[in-house]
C-alpha cells in the first residue's frame, strides 16, 4: 500500500500563511462592526429612583449639595459610589437637581450663593443658578436630572452619570 505524502513547498506554506493572516484581520475588522450593529439589542440604561432625603431638608430659594449612592454600585467602589448634586428648590415643590459636573471635562463645580452662580474650578466655566452656561469653555447648560416628589421626599432618577452623548438623565 502507497502511502500519500504531500510535501509542503515554500509556495505551499506562504499561501495557507497568507489565508490564516487574512482571516485574523477580517475578525479584527468584523467584530467592532458586528459590535456596532447589535449594540440594541444589549442597550440597558443604568438608571433608578433614588431619594435624596426630605423636602426640609431644601429650604425655598436656596442652592444645595446632596449626595446619593449609586444603586448600580460594586463592592469595590468604596466612597465613588456617593454621588454629588445640587438641589435647588424654587418654590413649593418646584426643583432643580444638578449633577456636579461641568460640562467642559467633567470638574466638580461648585456653588457661589454671592454671585449665584456656579463655578468650575478647572477651566473657568461659570454656570446661572438655573444651569445655563454664563462663560468659559463648556458647550452646554449643566447637566439635570429629574426629579419627583413623593410622599414629602425628593426623588431623583440617577444611576448613570450624564455625558454629552448622554445628556438627558
Amino acid at each position: 500500500m502507497e502511502q500519500l505524502t504531500e510535501k509542503t513547498t515554500r509556495r505551499t506554506f506562504l499561501f495557507r500563511l497568507g489565508i490564516a493572516i487574512n482571516a485574523i484581520a477580517v475578525a479584527l475588522f468584523a467584530i467592532p462592526i458586528l459590535g456596532y450593529v447589535l449594540s440594541p439589542a444589549r442597550r440597558f440604561t443604568w438608571l433608578d429612583w433614588i431619594p435624596l432625603g426630605p423636602l426640609t431638608d431644601y429650604p425655598e430659594h436656596q442652592t444645595r449639595l446632596a449626595e446619593y449612592v449609586n444603586p448600580f454600585k460594586k463592592a469595590w467602589d468604596g466612597e465613588t459610589a456617593k454621588i454629588p448634586c445640587w438641589v435647588r428648590r424654587l418654590a413649593g415643590d418646584e426643583f432643580q437637581v444638578f449633577a456636579i459636573n461641568c460640562t467642559h471635562l467633567g470638574c466638580p463645580v461648585r456653588w457661589f450663593a454671592e454671585s449665584e452662580l456656579f463655578m468650575c474650578p478647572c477651566h473657568g466655566g461659570v454656570f446661572y443658578s438655573d444651569g445655563r452656561h454664563a462663560s468659559g469653555p463648556p458647550p452646554r447648560a449643566l447637566y439635570q436630572y429629574k426629579y419627583k416628589v413623593e410622599a414629602g421626599q425628593l426623588w431623583v432618577r440617577a444611576g448613570e452619570l450624564p455625558t454629552l452623548g448622554k445628556p438627558q438623565v
